[in-house]
């Protein structure tokens, strides 16, 4: 009887205990061996998006679409298919973000702004359960002062390791003319990828007050890799 009551107190122990949780360092080295391999299996998207700019000052706005290509090289090239509102947000803000996205896009320039260990460094804070996900949350702080760089936080998924999404401030503020500068993207699956799925970025604008972008990616066509592709038959 003594035994059977010992054997049930370990087993009622084991069951309440919470599994231990990985380390930050195992947290994101998974995370990059993930990420990496959806790299190699991908082999480009087309995507659409809808840019949308509300200055509250002077009640100004804009809209613009744009046809994405993501070429297996990881250069985007972008294809503005309609736009509406204050000409200059169109002209002077959202054909820059496109360029300077399209220019960022090629290798030297993606591998210097991606969340790496030699990019970032990485502090486990907590686990996040919501929106039926279970996700690690760390805080991230870029080793550099680059304003591609972000601080603030990415939640990871717990089950295959992308991250789902990112919230902070660039690391180096990108222009004299903004300030508190507030950044969230969201990540979901399109298919075997993880992909953008919004993004929403609002800051003060010097002059202009306070100003809010935001980005709806959707209409997703994936193409991975063929096993053996290129090989010799």
């Amino acid at each position: 009887m003594i035994v059977a009551v010992n054997l049930l107190a370990v087993v009622v122990a084991g069951q309440g205990a919470a599994p231990a949780l990985p380390t930050a360092g195992e947290i994101v080295d998974r995370m990059v061996a993930a990420d990496n391999q959806r790299l190699a299996n991908l082999a480009g998207y087309t995507s659409m998006r809808r840019y949308h700019l509300e200055n509250e000052r002077f009640h100004k706005s804009a809209q613009m679409t744009v046809r994405v290509d993501f070429d297996p090289s990881g250069t985007k090239t972008f294809e503005v298919v309609a736009e509406d509102g204050c000409k200059v947000i169109l002209h002077r803000v959202f054909r820059p973000m496109l360029e300077a996205e399209s220019a960022g896009s090629r290798k030297a320039d993606r591998e210097s702004s991606r969340i790496l260990p030699v990019n970032y460094d990485f502090r486990l804070i907590g686990v996040d359960k919501s929106d039926g996900l279970t996700n690690y949350v760390l805080e991230i702080s870029p080793k550099t002062q680059n304003k591609f760089l972000i601080r603030g936080r990415i939640w990871v998924d717990a089950k295959e390791y992308a991250i789902t999404r990112i919230e902070g401030s660039p690391a180096k503020n990108p222009s004299f003319w903004t300030r508190a500068i507030h950044i969230e993207h969201r990540y979901g699956k399109a298919g075997a990828f993880w992909l953008p799925m919004s993004n929403s970025s609002s800051a003060d604008v010097r002059i202009f007050g306070r100003t809010v972008v935001t980005i709806e990616y959707f209409d997703y066509v994936t193409r991975e890799q063929r096993p053996n592709a290129g090989a010799s038959e």
